[in-house]
This record gives structure tokens, C-alpha cells and sequence, in this order.
């Protein structure tokens, strides 16, 4: 009954990385369009599914414990590994304020171009911690430890 379960949390979690890829795609897409009211909407639409998305999916991986794969290897990786997941929350944080942003000022004309530098700002520093994340995993499952005479 365990294994179904995990069977279907990884699907779950799956759903949940694919549906983040989508929505940021369509972000970057976005952000190339002319900034009108319209773009504006669905920019606002787009960050709100992000702030459903995202928070859910970190939600998942910490159901077994965030990175504890790598924990159960490597105990003395928890400073790193807390430090993932501040950062995770400061992410996040930062995207609700851009959404916050987005509803509140208005005309978006005279914003646009912050917002978007901040979007792209935000997108590059959720990609780098998803770099950050992997690199810790294959890190951990890379190292020969005890090897030796």
C-alpha cells in the first residue's frame, strides 16, 4: 500500500513540474508581448497559477522530507539544505509581491517595464535554485565516500 502511494505522489509531483514548466513558458512568452492591459491580465493570471502550483509542489517534495534522500547520505548537508528551502520561501515570497504589484497598479503602461524586469529577474533566480536543488542530488549520489586503501 506504501509503494502505491509513492507511486502516486511521484506522479503527482510529475504533474505538478510539468505544470510549472507550462506556466513559465508562458510567462516568458508574456513578457515578449507589448504591455497593454490585456498582457497585464494574463500576466496575473499566469503569476496566480504559479503561486497555486509551486507552493503545492514543494509541499509534495516535503511530504518525505525536502531533499531527504541526500540528508539520509550526507546528515551534515542539512545547513545547505535548510538554506534551499529559505530560499524556496523567499521565492515564492517574491513572486506573490510581483502579484501583488500586478493587481494594484495601474495603468500597467507606466510599470510594465519593471514588472517585466523583475519577472525575468524572478525566473532566472527560481531556475538557478532548481539548478541548485539537482546539483545537491547528484552531488550526494556521485561521491565515492569511503573509498580509498
Amino acid at each position: 500500500m506504501t509503494h502505491s502511494n509513492f507511486d502516486l505522489t511521484d506522479y503527482v509531483l510529475e504533474e505538478y513540474e510539468t505544470l510549472e514548466y507550462i506556466l513559465l513558458g508562458d510567462l516568458r512568452d508574456l513578457l515578449e508581448e507589448p504591455p497593454d492591459e490585456t498582457t497585464c491580465r494574463w500576466m496575473r493570471q499566469v503569476t496566480g497559477a504559479l503561486l497555486e502550483t509551486l507552493p503545492r509542489e514543494s509541499e509534495l517534495k516535503r511530504e518525505g522530507g525536502y531533499l531527504a534522500e541526500v540528508l539520509e547520505e550526507y546528515p551534515n548537508w542539512s545547513s545547505q539544505v535548510s538554506q534551499l528551502q529559505s530560499e524556496k520561501q523567499a521565492i515564492f515570497e517574491k513572486l506573490r509581491q510581483l502579484r501583488d504589484r500586478l493587481e494594484r497598479q495601474a495603468p500597467f503602461g507606466m510599470i510594465a517595464e519593471e514588472i517585466r524586469r523583475d519577472l525575468r529577474d524572478w525566473m532566472t533566480r527560481l531556475q538557478a535554485h532548481h539548478r541548485h536543488e539537482r546539483r545537491i542530488v547528484q552531488t550526494a549520489f556521485n561521491l565515492d565516500v569511503g573509498t580509498g586503501d
